[in-house]
């Protein structure tokens, strides 16, 4: 029961109600190609002051707890425009009740020298915690959900968490290594289709509304 992802399972009801939810702000082919400073490239040039990754298929190959080597220069790139607390790692395997002891966690942040989430809820529901996380260290000067971009590879994990919370999504279309598998290529075709529709990413309020 460690691995169900209930939170996943519930909020994914959601996109009934919603489904721009699951569309991403902003959309990279692999994690090389972040654009950083973020704020350069997401629309309305908003005051990212703190970054989420996400981990498997993102910097990461699958079940790896180390940088994917070609990407290890963008990841440093990353560290140095958002030093400390202001960038934060959040998987639904390192950090989660899937991780005893938060073994893999500690691997990850030793390998990576970037704080990993620890928490009871799995993404998409755990952005409160994340909230909590940033407006809790004042030197990350985060007192806003927009102030914060998630990147991840996955819609209805990464892209919909960020929608939910209200902070900006970027999305790694194609991951690390392609995942074919039939729930990877449903979120593709669902934005896709919205996409093709005219449908867009609800928008984070800027910090002058």
């Amino acid at each position: 029961m460690a691995n169900l992802n209930i939170s996943g399972t519930l909020n994914i009801l959601r996109l009934f109600a919603n489904p721009t939810l699951c569309l991403p702000h902003y959309t990279i082919s692999t994690f090389d190609k972040l654009p950083v400073p973020l704020s350069k490239a997401l629309p309305s040039r908003p005051d990212i002051r703190a970054v989420v990754l996400d981990k498997d298929n993102c910097f990461a190959i699958p079940h790896s707890n180390i940088v994917h080597p070609p990407y290890q220069a963008k990841f440093d790139e990353l560290k140095s425009a958002y030093p400390g607390s202001q960038l934060l790692i959040v998987s639904n395997t390192a950090g989660t009740g899937a991780d005893p002891g938060f073994k893999q966690a500690d691997l990850l942040e030793r390998n990576t020298g970037v704080k990993v989430l620890h928490r009871a809820t799995k993404k998409p529901g755990c952005h409160g915690e994340i909230m909590d996380y940033f407006c809790g260290l004042p030197e990350t000067k985060v007192t806003r959900p927009e102030q914060v971009a998630i990147v991840g590879d996955r819609l209805f994990t990464d892209v919909m968490m960020a929608n939910m919370m209200g902070a900006h999504a970027v999305w790694v279309r194609d991951g690390v290594v392609q995942d074919s598998s039939v729930f990877a290529r449903f979120e593709k075709s669902l934005a896709s289709f919205l996409q093709k529709r005219g449908y867009e990413a609800p928008m984070p309020k800027s910090d002058s509304e």
